[in-house]
């Protein structure tokens, strides 16, 4: 597990300097380039093959139409919770394991940490202006959507650690390799699970998704502002629904198969 740690870590670290090298072709907030950067830091190639589906801007003038699919919406509002969630999770799992408490114990520590840091910094601090700017508000409009959807990250990650450190017990100790490849994997199934947890969310207006912060092509402002433009309304609108469309249709199958064919890889390369 050693060799496969240390190639999915060097895979990672490519995938981040991609990452950051690209950061000018993505128009979204700070917010979400650093949620972007944390989940690429350990979901490696998965993370950077998303933000190149969901985030990147393909050519200029078109972020808005390309961001506007539901499901490239709930990929950005699941890495958001995913990318608050991990930074308590992973420094609670270091932290129960420098105490050496049992595993129970660890788990409920890393839900704890996970959940405050991904509601009240993440999700609270960092996203006050969409509710008007008020910390204390947003702490309170912020705790079900972030105790829904931190239930569903902790439940994938909880099985594969539980299964993972049974087979490997070696992957509890941070000073080794196994560990963060362990933790890297978790993170990639507790995202998994929170994600049509965050469709729900995003589909009834609970959580945000991704939000360009590119400046909107003249049509689209026209048709703000004549909405009863004869063949404006429904004939242009439409055909940006339907572009979109069709380019979720084209790239979602990718993202998928591959997603499923790395983690199988990986399994087998853990399990052997």
């Amino acid at each position: 597990m050693t060799g496969a740690a240390a190639l999915w870590w060097g895979v990672s670290f490519v995938s981040v300097v991609v990452l950051l090298v690209d950061w000018p072709h993505a128009p979204i907030d700070v917010t979400m380039h650093v949620g972007f950067l944390l989940i690429t830091l350990f979901m490696g190639p998965v993370g950077v093959v998303l933000y190149l589906l969901t985030a990147r801007e393909p050519l200029p003038g078109m972020h808005r139409a390309y961001i506007a699919a539901r499901w490239k919406q709930v990929v950005g509002s699941t890495f958001h919770c995913v990318a608050g969630d991990s930074v308590g999770i992973v420094g609670a799992a270091v932290m129960a394991s420098v105490v050496r408490v049992t595993m129970v114990w660890g788990i409920l520590i890393e839900y704890a940490a996970g959940f405050l840091v991904g509601w009240l910094i993440f999700q609270s601090l960092f996203m006050k202006d969409m509710v008007g700017g008020a910390y204390g508000k947003a702490v309170r409009a912020m705790f079900f959507p972030e105790w829904l959807s931190m239930n569903g990250v902790m439940t994938g990650m909880a099985v594969v650690m539980v299964v993972w450190m049974h087979v490997h017990p070696s992957a509890g100790v941070p000073a080794r390799p196994e560990f963060w490849f362990m933790m890297a994997m978790a993170l990639i199934a507790g995202a998994s699970v929170a994600y049509p947890l965050n469709w729900w969310l995003v589909a009834h207006g609970l959580k945000h998704g991704l939000m360009s912060t590119a400046p909107e092509p003249p049509a689209e402002e026209s048709v703000r502002r004549s909405p009863h433009a004869p063949g404006v309304a429904h004939g242009h609108a439409a055909g940006h629904t339907g572009s979109v469309s069709v380019a979720t249709v084209q790239t979602l199958p990718v993202a998928a198969v591959s997603l499923v064919l790395l983690l199988g890889a990986l399994w087998v390369a853990v399990l052997v």
